[in-house]
């Protein structure tokens, strides 16, 4: 299944809701950082969450970033989304392994352990807004779900997953945000909330087949969904070898001048896709003569 995301209303507006498919995206990061299972699970989960955040935004060139800085070995991660489902991403350390927690799934709450969620929003003002919470669990879908409810004032359910095979590569991923608009009536509230108490983890329904469309109908249905739209998502990374360029003159002549005395060519990866620039004597000279 192509990876797409869905946006939809319930219960005659007073309900909005995002799902995600998102298999291919995030297998495409687990080849591009090399990341262990449960590396692979957190940053999933993120890039998932990330790519429906993103598409929540008005603007064509609205940018959204998620950052999370933790006392767990895998030491943050971060990722970066657009409005047209273009999501990027990296963790601190991609080799983390634990072993599984006492549910018997891969451990993403031990891998971050305690720390802070950061939502970034470059909307084209002069500032960028930024809201922070705690993790409170670091089981990701938990803490977003805190985030929407103490930064954003918006009642929110979020549900996110990565299921592995054996040989490590992506079976499933995806998620869902579900929220509460202002208005909404507390019939709507109690009925939504014995809903979501008895529903499948969202690995579950994926893995028997379910689209985005097909989780939110299994959740909204009886609330009147209507599916607005339906948005492509992918991994993207837009790096380029002059935005590298830019990074390498940013840093100074003397940095610059003691990378050439080194007499060696300099690499520099990407950090959201790890692709390699490399730079030899004459254009480290070059970008020299550039810098001010």
């Amino acid at each position: 299944m192509k990876d797409y995301i869905v946006r939809a209303t319930a219960a005659e507006g007073q309900i909005r809701a995002f799902a995600i498919t998102s298999r291919e995206l995030v297998e495409t990061a687990r080849q591009d950082h090399n990341t262990s299972p449960v590396a692979t699970a957190a940053l999933g989960r993120l890039l998932s969450a990330g790519a429906m955040m993103g598409v929540m935004m008005k603007g064509e060139k609205d940018v959204l970033t998620l950052q999370i800085r933790c006392n767990g070995p895998i030491g943050g991660l971060t990722v970066t989304a657009d409005s047209h489902g273009n999501v990027k991403g990296f963790v601190e350390n991609p080799d983390v392994m634990l072993p599984p927690n006492a549910k018997g799934k891969l451990d993403v709450g031990g891998a971050l352990d305690l720390g802070f969620l950061s939502v970034i929003k470059d909307l084209g003002l002069k500032e960028p807004y930024v809201g922070q919470t705690e993790l409170k669990t670091g089981e990701i879908a938990e803490d977003l779900t805190y985030y929407f409810a103490n930064s954003e004032q918006v009642p929110s359910s979020v549900g996110l997953g990565v299921l592995m095979e054996k040989d490590n590569t992506v079976r499933q991923a995806g998620g869902f945000i579900i929220q509460l608009m202002p208005f909404v009536e507390d019939s709507v509230v109690d009925r939504l909330e014995k809903k979501l108490s008895s529903v499948d983890s969202v690995t579950s329904y994926l893995d028997r087949g379910f689209t985005p469309e097909q989780l939110l109908e299994e959740f909204l249905g009886e609330f009147g969904l209507e599916i607005l739209d339906k948005l492509d998502t992918r991994f993207h990374c837009d790096c380029s070898r002059e935005k590298v360029e830019k990074a390498l003159i940013s840093v100074g002549k003397k940095e610059l001048n003691d990378m050439v005395q080194e007499g060696k060519p300099v690499e520099v990866k990407c950090h959201f896709c790890n692709t390699p620039y490399v730079f030899d004597m004459e254009e480290l000279k070059n970008l020299i003569r550039r810098s001010k």
